[in-house]
């Protein structure tokens, strides 16, 4: 029986992360350098606190008054409440998991610590092997 193809098969091991602690300024200049919409937010060990996105980065516009920006950290602005997924579950599972929410990419994490990230497109990617 062949086995099934999982997460970990396709994901990338290789993250750019933010520190929860960094100034959100710096966290905007981070992912505008890195051209990247969105960077999962870590402890040193690796434990995943959260995700900052664009979006999230536009709080600071809305929660200003008076032409004033609005400071802080990474951990005040990024989303807390992320949808993980673990390195073995296979890829129509996760599929499907995209195809009932808006985002782009999942986190990937393994006994509470970030092991990679899988997107949208490294399921193009699979389907395409597959076919092949």
């Amino acid at each position: 029986m062949e086995k099934l193809p999982v997460v970990e098969d396709y994901m990338a091991k290789e993250l750019l992360t933010l520190s929860p602690d960094m100034d959100i300024h710096e966290g905007i200049s981070f992912l505008l350098d890195n051209k990247i919409s969105g960077a999962p937010v870590t402890t040193e060990d690796f434990n995943m606190v959260g995700i900052l996105s664009e979006k999230d980065c536009l709080r600071l516009l809305a929660r200003g008054v008076d032409n004033q920006i609005v400071s802080g950290t990474v951990a005040d602005f990024m989303t807390k409440n992320v949808i993980t997924i673990p390195s073995n579950m296979d890829i129509y599972y996760c599929a499907g998991i995209f195809l009932k929410n808006y985002y782009r990419r999942l986190p990937v994490v393994d006994d509470g610590k970030l092991v990679g990230q899988i997107s949208r497109r490294d399921l193009l990617r699979a389907i395409q092997e597959k076919i092949q």
